[in-house]
């Protein structure tokens, strides 16, 4: 059997070498063709057309070249029945009109679909041109699209049979090297955890789960109401992360209406937005996702990146699982279906904003009290399941990627934003124990190892202030810097195994990023740098 697995893993990377090797703009839209292709396109096909959109207002979004009002494209939008929403100091707007509008304006034709899930859209097949003399003003627009593929990183399945393999929050902590921490009484106190869900919990879980543990009693809060019915997701990230920080105090936040309606990116934005008002600071977790970074153009993050940049300046670090399809995110899952192809290989949307940590998973070998002995990329091969990672379709590499890029072939990266940043365990024969539908499993997915980066940073957050530090913020930049040169060692590299896109190796890789965290280090490393540049 295992020959069977490296046999496979070594066809599978041998392929997406060979699919990767073209320049990702032009697999995106067809030259001289305004139709979009690739997963929008197959999106569309695999929805049912129901003819031109009958629809009273239809929206999108348009990246501007500066946060100042845009004046001429307010004109040019109020000549053609349209209008513009833009609020003094976005860098975005959104334009508003009937389908009918829209399509005239912008030379592109609007229609209802319904796609297979039954879920009632409109889209635009075409991408709609910014006008010649508005590009001083507008750099790109979005799609139109009032539908988004959304998704819950997770495997499909949790082992029963392993619950004695499986970590306690003791033996979590020792993984990661935080026990010494806890011991001192850093268990994330006066710190805020916030999970973004799609789904809900049981409260029976998570008391169960406490008692099990010892712990303080899990109760959180919850914002927009419950969302949806109880699955394992958002039960799953409350219990890691209450394992590694019992102090902090935790919040669910509903996820569910972004995905209701039209305008998904700006309602994310806007969630954002409203968490950051009410938990300034507050550390995020998103075991969540919103679409493929191939589906959408930059232009439809802008209302996502600018209120996590606002969050990250009031003191917020945002962690994203990078997802479970092993590179390619862009499946359609429930949404469309297709054999595996190039077109499926990209990154989870919002995880592929520089401003956001993207969390890689692996599998993990311990001594029996938790001791890290090892890890290894998380990938499962006839499951198909394993860590997400790879290269950035929307954005250019980050100044602080620069020289760990290094590490990776330049045709590979080309420029672009690489992913994840750092990972942590999510081979669910591996993880952590949690209690879901009142019998004990272990947890699995990077929707597990996101959480686990969050609970840290409580941690590491509650530390910080506590030695005249600062709450970290944006922690991206840091991250990468002392991987170029600290005084204390401060990750685990991962140089074992890949995913069906690429492989780890010595440094920076696209499955691991960085490697996975010895958080005793890495915060005395992250005070350090905090009072150097004080």
């Amino acid at each position: 059997m295992t020959t069977v697995i490296a046999r496979t893993l070594t066809v599978l990377l041998l392929l997406a070498a060979a699919l990767t090797g073209s320049d990702p703009s032009a697999r995106d839209v067809v030259l001289g063709d305004r139709r979009i292709a690739g997963p929008y396109a197959s999106l569309l096909g695999a929805s049912t057309d129901l003819g031109p959109a009958r629809d009273p207002k239809i929206e999108f979004t348009v990246g501007l070249t500066a946060p100042s009002r845009p004046a001429e494209l307010i004109d040019w939008a109020r000549e053609r029945t349209l209008s513009v929403r833009w609020r003094p100091g976005d860098d975005w707007a959104v334009i508003e009109g009937t389908p009918d509008a829209v399509g005239q304006a912008f030379d592109v034709s609007v229609h209802n679909y319904r796609g297979r899930k039954g879920q009632y859209f409109y889209a635009s097949p075409q991408q709609p041109a910014v006008p010649g003399h508005l590009r001083g003003e507008v750099a790109e627009t979005g799609r139109i699209l009032s539908y988004l593929p959304h998704r819950m990183s997770r495997p499909d399945n949790f082992p029963l049979d392993v619950p004695d393999r499986g970590l306690g929050p003791d033996a979590l902590l020792n993984t990661y090297n935080a026990g010494e921490l806890a011991k001192a009484g850093f268990t994330g106190k006066g710190t805020t955890i916030v999970i973004f869900a799609f789904d809900s919990f049981r409260q029976s879980d998570l008391d169960a789960f406490t008692a099990m543990n010892g712990l303080p009693p899990l109760i959180p809060e919850i914002v927009g109401g419950l969302p949806g019915e109880a699955r394992a997701e958002s039960s799953m990230d409350l219990q890691v992360a209450h394992a590694l920080a019992p102090d902090a105090r935790k919040v669910v936040v509903n996820a569910r209406p972004t995905v209701e309606g039209d305008g998904g990116y700006r309602r994310i934005g806007e969630m954002l937005e409203d968490t950051d008002r009410r938990f300034p600071g507050a550390v995020w977790s998103f075991s969540i996702g919103w679409g493929c970074d191939r589906l959408i153009t930059a232009a439809d993050l802008a209302p996502v990146r600018s209120a996590l940049r606002t969050a990250q300046s009031h003191g917020t670090t945002a962690y994203n699982a990078s997802g479970d399809l092993a590179g390619m995110e862009c499946r359609g899952g429930q949404d469309w279906s297709s054999p595996p192809s190039e077109q499926d290989i990209g990154l989870d949307s919002i995880a592929s904003l520089p401003e956001m940590t993207s969390v890689g998973g692996t599998t993990l070998s311990t001594a029996a009290d938790g001791t890290w002995v090892s890890e290894q990329t998380w990938f499962d091969v006839p499951l198909s399941q394993g860590t997400g990672g790879g290269v950035s379709a929307l954005f250019d590499m980050p100044p602080w990627q620069q020289v760990a890029s290094a590490a990776v072939p330049p045709e590979r990266h080309a420029g672009k934003r690489m992913t994840p940043d750092v990972a942590a365990v999510a081979d669910p024969f591996t993880g952590v124990k949690i209690v879901i539908n009142d019998q004990v499993v272990v947890g699995g997915g990077t929707s597990q190892s996101a959480p686990i980066w969050a609970g840290l940073t409580a941690v590491m957050n509650q530390y910080l202030l506590e030695h005249g530090g600062s709450l970290i913020g944006d922690i991206n930049p840091l991250l990468y810097r002392i991987a170029e040169g600290a005084p204390r060692p401060s990750y685990r590299d991962v140089t074992l195994g890949g995913n069906a896109v690429d492989h780890a190796g010595p440094g920076y890789d696209l499955v691991t990023g960085l490697g996975t965290p010895d958080v005793d280090n890495l915060v005395r490393n992250l005070l350090l740098a905090q009072k150097v540049n004080a």
